[in-house]
């Protein structure tokens, strides 16, 4: 399934990261809850609520981070960040952190790059090479209809719906990532993963085994800190299989 990943994979990598995903989702949920703390008038808290719920995060947690992003308790101050660059082998990789410390944050990836063959480059390096799109993954199953999730996906405003070997990737705009995630939540479907991401619109993969390992290796580091949010990466080769 190239760098899509398996649905196994997706779930094995969010175990091994549950407690690095709690920290992450309570974050975007904070960020969220700052335009309002009510779910059913703030769509982009509801989805972080959701995403947290997914992978377990207990309830006490997530009306934590509401508290703390309405303002009920000191407030705490996270400013988006992208990085772009490459890693081994010419992979294109792009790195989302909500940090409540820049100069933190920007040593932390740039000396992950340099340590790891790759190369931290500037705003636009790398991004020409994305599209900007939300990403909706959910289980392929004997129980769903594949027409009637299409049409469900497609009326909440969805641009396109992938069938792989195990899922149904459905893609949409990021204006009405919200929308469809809502949409098809409602209509009682469950996503394995679903985010806005950068999807590669050209693919690339180091040539040897030890380069694959290192490239993984990076990604790895990069994903085990709490700043970092999401690491996009254009290989070709779904890492989660590198041993």
């Amino acid at each position: 399934m190239g760098r899509h990943g398996t649905i196994a994979g997706r779930k094995a990598a969010q175990d091994s990261k549950r407690a690095a995903l709690f920290t992450k989702y309570g974050r975007q949920i904070i960020v969220a809850a700052k335009a309002g703390a009510d779910p059913d008038y703030n769509a982009t808290l509801r989805v972080a609520i959701e995403k947290a719920k997914a992978i377990g995060m207990p309830n006490e947690n997530i009306k934590r981070a509401i508290k703390k992003g309405s303002g009920g308790t000191d407030g705490e101050s996270f400013e988006e960040l992208i990085f772009e660059g490459y890693g081994i082998g010419g992979v294109a990789v792009i790195v989302e952190a909500l940090t409540d410390n820049k100069n933190r944050t920007a040593s932390a990836v740039r000396s992950t790059f340099d340590k790891h063959g790759g190369n931290l480059g500037a705003q636009g390096c790398v991004s020409y090479m994305f599209a900007r799109k939300g990403v909706l993954i959910i289980e392929k199953t004997d129980d769903i209809d594949e027409d009637a999730l299409m049409e469900t996906a497609l009326e909440a405003g969805a641009e396109d719906m992938i069938t792989h070997d195990d899922s149904y990737e459905i893609q949409t705009e990021p204006s009405v990532y919200t929308d469809v995630h809502g949409a098809l939540t409602d209509a009682g479907y469950e996503f394995v993963e679903s985010e806005v991401e950068y999807v590669p619109s050209m693919e690339a993969a180091p040539k040897t085994e030890g380069d694959l390992k290192q490239l993984k290796k990076m990604i790895d580091i990069l994903e085990d800190n709490d700043d970092v949010q999401k690491v996009h990466h254009n290989c070709s080769v779904d890492l989660e299989e590198i041993g």
